[in-house]
């Protein structure tokens, strides 16, 4: 093992006038320690297209998952399909991402627009091997992993882009490949880096895609630490306890809350430095504590870190909003969802008097709920998560 790890992300457009997508990315963790990811694409569009691709993905994740061959899995497939009444065919195309040991890339390609490996910030063309699988044409290729490369899957609906309108033939794979290049140096996360990608290829859809569009991004980074703090402790005793354990560990350190700052300046003998510039409405101002990362208010900030979490898990339609700004929220969004890998969260379960307002709608649940939601919005982007609660 190494101290390198995947981040994963995906997004989506659908074929204009259809409510469900044709494509469908699965993502499982093996029983021997490695992560597979299934790219496929549905014969059409719409929901016999969304079916096909949905049983192709789940099949092949599962199947491989438990330790299963490749050829077993296409066999599976041909075998479980429903056969379109239309054409005759029971038809989706695969790529197989699969990450063993965070050392190396395992890919089994079909039908799908080749993947794209970003090393050094230039395209890599790695080694393919040619399989025949039930009659199937099936690339295997094996890549040993280096910090910074990025695995690009697609579905074809991302080169098909424009056609007719932007590019005569689509937007070719050599013009995708420098758009990636491109945007390689910026240190994009997989998430925000597959959204620019097919936000791309909707701008050249002229905003009505012709078909299902999907790219499906792996990017190789080490591992982050991060530590972050939320409320003080429901005894008082284990206050130092508490800030022990927190500044003992390695990485950025978080504080949220102006009870949790108090308790944080008395340990460390600094002074808490509070900000009164609003940078938004919605979001209190952040403050200061020398030896402190980020210091912030705590339970209206951390439900709009949850909030943007939620999104960013879906369309990420509200990446500017963060990515850019100084406030509270999109400071610590900013280094969780793209900084950290390994995040400790460190929660006091004491009762804010002031949380007993009947007219305020925040209370003990809400707070804990707002961890417990976070946490795991954090480990649906791949995150390693702790909590320990004092």
């Amino acid at each position: 093992m190494n101290d390198l790890c995947a981040d994963i992300g995906y997004k989506s457009i659908n074929h204009v006038g259809e409510q469900l997508c044709g494509d469908h990315v699965e993502m499982v963790e093996a029983e021997d320690g490695s992560t597979i990811i299934v790219l496929s694409d549905g014969l059409g569009s719409g929901v016999k297209a969304s079916i096909l691709s949905t049983l192709t993905s789940k099949i092949i994740s599962t199947m491989m998952a438990a330790g299963l061959p490749i050829e077993d899995c296409v066999a599976t497939i041909a075998d479980t399909l429903p056969v379109c009444s239309l054409r005759g065919v029971a038809y989706s195309t695969f790529t197989i991402m699969r990450i063993i040991d965070n050392q190396a890339c395992e890919i089994f390609q079909y039908d799908n627009p080749h993947v794209v490996v970003i090393r050094n910030e230039k395209n890599y063309d790695y080694p393919k091997t040619e399989m025949n699988i039930g009659g199937k044409r099936v690339y295997k290729s094996v890549i040993p992993l280096q910090e910074n490369d990025i695995f690009v899957a697609m579905s074809d609906g991302c080169p098909h882009a424009g056609i007719g309108t932007a590019y005569n033939f689509g937007w070719k794979r050599e013009d995708i490949i420098e758009f990636l290049e491109t945007m390689a140096p910026a240190g994009y996360t997989a998430k925000n880096l597959s959204t620019i990608l097919v936000d791309e290829c909707n701008r050249l859809y002229g905003g009505r895609p012709g078909d299902d569009a999907t790219a499906c991004i792996v990017r190789i980074r080490k591992r982050v630490p991060m530590n972050m703090l939320f409320g003080p402790p429901s005894h008082r005793d284990d206050a130092n306890r508490m800030m022990n354990l927190f500044f003992s560990k390695e990485g950025k350190h978080i504080v949220c809350g102006g009870t949790t700052s108090s308790i944080v300046s008395k340990y460390l003998g600094k002074p808490v430095r509070a900000s009164l510039s609003f940078e938004r409405s919605d979001v209190p101002p952040t403050a200061e504590i020398e030896g402190v990362d980020l210091v912030t208010e705590g339970v209206i900030t951390v439900n709009k870190v949850v909030e943007y979490a939620r999104d960013y898990l879906g369309e990420n339609k509200y990446y500017e909003h963060w990515n850019f700004k100084k406030d509270g929220a999109s400071l610590i969004s900013r280094l969780l969802f793209e900084e950290a890998t390994d995040i400790n969260f460190y929660v006091g379960k004491a009762i804010n008097p002031a949380h007993q307002n009947p007219d305020l709608p925040i209370n003990f649940n809400i707070k804990m709920n707002l961890v417990e939601e976070l946490s795991k919005s954090l480990r649906l982007m791949g995150k390693r998560i702790k909590v320990s609660y004092f």
